[in-house]
């Protein structure tokens, strides 16, 4: 599994908690920032980690921000990205089952740092089951492909 991983200045320090973890578990990541704490514009940091899960390069994608909320809707702009905002462990259980998802936005000013490692765990570790929940992420996906 290959991850890309990104998030603006509002979600600095809960990225190196996720990259922590991910050196933990032995995951493939790579970082595509942003180094600072000064105010910058979430969407380059969500758009090129989207681009690239979407085209095949990344397997997932994880993003933070203040609240997730702005990487989740830049996210979701990119066809093929279903980008989950969670904020406890059950959605994050539930998004990977039931909705497949692809990218994991979270926010750093609505969670703490250990919250969100467990988050990223459960998220880096469930599988999609399919079977029911296979219509409903087809129905999506056609609608993708009229846009």
């Amino acid at each position: 599994m290959k991850i890309a991983i990104a998030s603006d200045h509002g979600g600095v320090h809960i990225r190196e908690e996720i990259k922590n973890l991910m050196d933990e578990m032995k995951i493939e990541y790579e970082d595509f920032g942003c180094e600072c704490e000064t105010s910058v514009d979430y969407p380059d940091y969500a758009l090129p980690v989207a681009e690239k899960v979407a085209n095949g390069e990344f397997d997932k994608g994880i993003l933070i921000c203040g609240t997730g909320i702005g990487m989740s809707i830049t996210a979701n702009k990119v066809k093929g990205i279903r980008c989950a905002l969670v904020h406890d462990v059950y959605s994050a259980k539930a998004t990977r089952q039931h909705n497949n998802s692809n990218i994991l936005a979270m926010g750093e000013r609505v969670i703490g740092p250990g919250l969100a490692r467990e988050i990223a765990a459960v998220w880096l570790t469930e599988e999609y089951e399919g079977g029911r929940h296979e219509n409903r992420i087809g129905k999506i996906s056609e609608y993708e492909k009229k846009q």
